[in-house]
């Protein structure tokens, strides 16, 4: 039974794997996005995303706990500055996997995990989509409030 056991131990010792997951998030947040396996992108979405809710308040006890998770001043530097800029208003989320199919290799799951505010093929067909009403009724009832009224035209006596 797995009763409890909520931690993908990726085949590795702890050491191992926390090291692996801190570089590869250094990695996803200094080029946005990255491609690797469907079981570590996942095991790196449980670990990046408290990461990145941590930097949306820039104070000096929540850069410690970022550095001391990631261990690369550059990392959180950007971390702090750039990206917490971009999600500023994304209440969770902040990060997207999509399958690749399989590694030729060894026939391995791939997947591209991606910070979502980053990406902007995605973004552009949601920025073309506004908002309306189904019965549009804002629209008619403003049409019938105000009609069109045409001015007289009045003829000089110079014309004549």
């Amino acid at each position: 039974m797995r009763h409890g056991k909520k931690i993908n131990h990726l085949g590795r010792k702890t050491a191992h794997r926390k090291s692996m997951l801190a570089n590869m998030a250094c990695s996803l947040i200094e080029h946005k996005r990255i491609n690797t396996t469907t079981a570590k992108a996942k095991a790196l979405k449980q670990f990046v995303e408290p990461l990145i809710t941590k930097s949306k308040t820039d104070t000096t006890q929540n850069r410690r706990i970022v550095f001391a998770r990631l261990r690369q001043k550059e990392a959180v530097a950007e971390l702090f500055r750039d990206v917490s800029a971009k999600i500023a208003d994304r209440p969770g989320g902040y990060t997207r996997i999509i399958k690749l199919g399989n590694r030729l290799g060894d026939n391995a799951d791939m997947a591209m995990i991606e910070l979502v505010d980053y990406n902007e093929t995605y973004d552009a067909g949601k920025k073309k989509k506004s908002n309306t009403r189904r019965g549009k009724k804002s629209t008619a009832s403003s049409a019938v409030a105000t009609p069109k009224v045409e001015t007289p035209v009045v003829e000089s006596p110079e014309d004549e």
